[in-house]
């Protein structure tokens, strides 16, 4: 497999052991076994059902509480996960570096996470099967149209759910929440998001929450987008940026990787994550709520929190249960 501009400077760099099993991640890879990477009928489908209004999962006229989501569906299938069923695999749009939500373990080779887990929780509820998925790696700038031009099916790459977006994806009930915290070099003058980001280089993921909010308080700082979070890591390991705003769940997982690096500060937003899929399909908005339910339940036996006392616990310490689900009707 080709090697990715990010690795090779990250190979060029002498770093821990950790950081290189970050950077063995950033291939860009992935097709699980089987299964096509696309589904050719389904951006017409999609555009179709979009331009006629029919079963869209249209958003509220004032975005008061983007968390709301469609009840869970019953056990009839809709359009969209008929689809799915007929194809006989979810295609799913997710990360591949960010460290204990999706990320290629380099021990096997196979993708790992708390995200992971959650979408072969949607393929084992709507395939039989959890194995039936086709992962492929999105850019977090490439989220959104991956989903518009139906090149997947859902896309579990620790999305936030905002009103901004609502209005061009449909989103599950959250499943967890985070916040943006500050990440620097241990020994950073740096203390947290406020005025000692003054003249300094700040680092986000293009088209993330992190970006919109560093432009809104820059604090004196200038600003760097990248493609991906990981590559944010890398241009502060490189010195070409002071700083790295991010949520602090992707964020917690850098540091545990790298202990060059720290978080500083308090979290100062609120990231809902949401499962985010097609305007069209609401079917499959409300099976994969109907997944959450399930996924949610059982206290502390629960799915749920089994998959974050083993991805997440070690790093996000003191949650105790998941987010509570919010509905619209």
């Amino acid at each position: 497999m080709r090697e990715t501009r990010t690795a090779r400077r990250l190979r060029a760099r002498p770093r821990t052991a950790a950081a290189c099993a970050l950077a063995a991640v950033a291939a860009a890879v992935l097709p699980a076994a089987g299964g096509p990477a696309r589904d050719a009928s389904r951006p017409a489908a999609a555009a179709h059902a979009e331009r006629s209004g029919a079963g869209a999962a249209a958003a509220p006229a004032q975005c008061t509480d983007p968390e709301a989501s469609l009840r869970p569906a019953g056990e009839a299938d809709g359009p969209a996960v008929r689809r799915i069923k007929a194809r006989g695999r979810l295609i799913a749009g997710v990360d591949q570096n960010s460290y204990r939500w999706g990320y290629r373990n380099p021990a096997d080779g196979e993708l790992s996470g708390f995200d992971i887990d959650l979408v072969r929780a949607v393929a084992k509820d709507i395939l039989g099967d959890p194995g039936k998925v086709t992962f492929l790696a999105i850019p977090t700038s490439r989220r959104i149209p991956a989903l518009q031009t139906g090149k997947v099916d859902i896309v579990a790459r620790t999305m936030t759910i905002t009103c901004d977006r609502i209005r061009q994806v449909a989103f599950s009930t959250a499943y967890f929440e985070s916040g943006q915290q500050v990440m620097v070099p241990k020994g950073s003058p740096v203390t947290a998001f406020d005025d000692s980001l003054k003249g300094k280089k700040v680092c986000t993921a293009e088209g993330s929450t992190a970006e919109l909010k560093v432009r809104e308080e820059p604090h004196g700082s200038s600003l760097l987008t990248v493609p991906n979070h990981l590559d944010c890591l890398v241009r502060l390991q490189l010195g070409e940026v002071d700083a790295v705003v991010n949520d602090r769940a992707l964020a917690a997982g850098q540091a545990a990787q790298d202990p060059s690096v720290q978080l500083v500060g308090k979290p100062f937003t609120t990231e809902p994550y949401g499962v985010a899929m097609n305007l069209a399909d609401t079917d499959l908005v409300r099976r994969v709520n109907k997944v959450l339910e399930d996924y949610r339940s059982g206290g502390a036996a629960s799915p749920w929190m089994k998959a974050y006392d083993k991805w997440l616990a070690a790093d996000l310490k003191g949650i105790t249960a998941p987010p509570v689900p919010k509905y619209r009707d």
